[in-house]
């Protein structure tokens, strides 16, 4: 029996039957794909130039990959960046050159493009410059990380959306009519698999599939369902962008004062195994950076919390890291600190090594005492309001304001002092 024939008789997966067969199929993506999009307008133009598709998985970019190949009538060419190797490039490009000189283009598809070294990456450019192939190169990490400049220089970047829940029942409508009959799921049973895909249209069709091959005949409760389906890992890799992206989130939500949108990216970020040591370091650095003197136990708080995360561990030291979240998130805030350490450091390299004025040294010596080491210093505990108001800064250097205290929280008394002993600076010179 012939090989094509027992190929022919293997079951094709549903994922596969469902690919879609023109660009106009693909769900989720017309930002890239409608008449105003980026693709559509090089389509349109009949001009494809080298591109960068990142997005998430499941969301069609080896899809649209392909189909961009058969609209232009390119040779599809694809390569997987994890299984191939310098010897593999090699062989595609000569093969490339020849499909050239026969009148014939190359697309070029690199599925984890980011998988590839510099040096690899490096190696594509002179046939990318040249034109024998057309590289659409396919990633799921944030492009500025791992690509090089000068291969980026040389593709645009889509990015790709992750499919949002009306894409996903799209897709769900056509699981069902692939199928010839609806799945065993109401509403909410839905919506309870578009959460378990989470904007991943490859898994949702893995799930609709081992929905398909149950036996129940009502609808299956949302509560089974979490029995009988596997829930797809969220996406979050501690090390690359979605690290950076979460941190960020919850950093900004906290400044912003929104203590339940950072509660929210603080277990997202528990959720995809994040260290809550990472976290709550975090935290201490928000606690001096935006929250500072307008509320000085913000300090000591983020620290306690840390310290009983050491001593409790997960999960239960996780709930002191939560207590941190919501007090930073209630703080009344304010930059002032970080403001006026900046400009402190600012002001230290633009005046060198200016020394301090011989009031305010010390003259442990006989010689620096007659050279004036000293002299003319009042102490300010001996002079009537306890504040002598002398000058402080280099001889030669103006005074500067670095520290601005906000009218919030404990700051709004330390701007009582400040002013109060510049009017007496003031009554004193």
């Amino acid at each position: 029996m012939p090989a094509e024939l027992f190929a022919s008789l293997a079951p094709t997966p549903l994922a596969e039957r469902l690919r879609p067969k023109t660009l106009g199929e693909i769900l989720g993506q017309d930002h890239l794909l409608g008449p105003e999009g980026p693709i559509g307008r090089m389509l349109a133009n009949r001009k494809l130039g080298s591109l960068i598709l990142w997005g998430p998985p499941g969301c069609g970019k080896t899809t649209i990959a392909r189909l961009l190949a058969e609209h232009t009538d390119l040779h599809f060419e694809p390569l997987s960046a994890v299984f191939s190797g310098v010897a593999d490039l090699r062989r595609i490009f000569e093969a490339a050159r020849q499909r050239r000189r026969d009148g014939k283009g190359t697309l070029l598809f690199v599925d984890e493009i980011h998988r590839f070294n510099r040096a690899q990456q490096d190696g594509f450019l002179p046939y990318v410059e040249d034109g024998t192939v057309t590289l659409v190169g396919a990633t799921t990490e944030n492009p500025s990380f791992e690509l090089n400049g000068a291969l980026l220089s040389r593709c645009q970047v889509l990015v790709l959306r992750r499919l949002d829940d009306a894409a996903l029942g799209a897709l769900l409508a056509r699981v069902e009519q692939t199928l010839g009959r609806a799945l065993p799921i109401d509403e909410e049973g839905r919506q309870a698999l578009f959460a378990m895909a989470d904007g991943d249209g490859r898994y949702l069709i893995g799930l609709a599939e081992q929905l398909a091959q149950l036996k129940d005949k009502g609808p299956v409760p949302p509560a089974r369902l979490a029995t009988l389906l596997q829930k797809r890992a969220p996406l979050y890799d501690k090390a690359q962008e979605g690290h950076y992206n979460l941190i960020s989130a919850l950093h900004k939500s906290l400044r912003g004062s929104d203590v339940d949108a950072a509660l929210y990216w603080f277990a997202r970020m528990l959720d995809g195994g994040e260290d809550p040591k990472y976290i709550a370091r975090r935290l201490v650095r928000f606690a001096v950076e935006d929250v500072g003197m307008a509320d000085p136990q913000a300090l000591p708080q983020t620290l306690a919390a840390w310290d009983t995360y050491d001593r409790l561990g997960s999960p239960e030291g996780e709930l002191a890291i939560a207590q941190a979240v919501i007090y930073l998130g209630t703080a009344p805030k304010s930059n002032a600190a970080y403001t006026a350490f900046s400009g402190a450091k600012r002001a230290a390299k633009e005046h060198g090594s200016l020394m301090p004025p011989m009031h305010i040294l010390n003259a442990p010596t006989r010689l620096m005492k007659e050279i004036g080491y000293g002299k003319g210093y009042e102490y300010d505990h001996d002079t009537e309001d306890g504040f002598s108001g002398q000058n402080y800064f280099p001889d030669r250097m103006a005074r500067e304001e670095f520290y601005r205290p906000v009218e919030r929280g404990f700051e709004r008394e330390i701007l009582k002092r400040l002013e109060y002993w510049k009017k007496l600076r003031a009554k004193k010179r």
